[in-house]
């Protein structure tokens, strides 16, 4: 077995969501809901939705707000 330099495959799926929500943020907040954006970061709407909650409390760089809920929780996310 040989080793490789890291691949944007091996990249956690913490810190793709955090580098997607950044850079959408970039030009301002955005609201949305992790149904609409699953396919953009390749994870599920559920895993989403849990990585959410776990980046609100660590993401220093970014607000992370639930916003509201209706049929899926809607985020808000701005730069800090």
């Amino acid at each position: 077995m040989s080793a490789t330099a890291p691949s944007p495959q091996t990249e956690s799926k913490e810190d793709r969501l955090r580098s997607y929500l950044r850079t959408q943020a970039e030009n301002g907040e955005m609201y949305f809901k992790g149904k609409f954006i699953s396919e953009d970061v390749g994870l599920s709407p559920k895993e989403i939705g849990a990585l959410m909650v776990k980046l609100s409390d660590t993401a220093s760089d970014l607000e992370i707000e639930k916003w509201s809920y209706t049929s899926a929780t809607t985020w808000r996310v701005a730069l800090a």
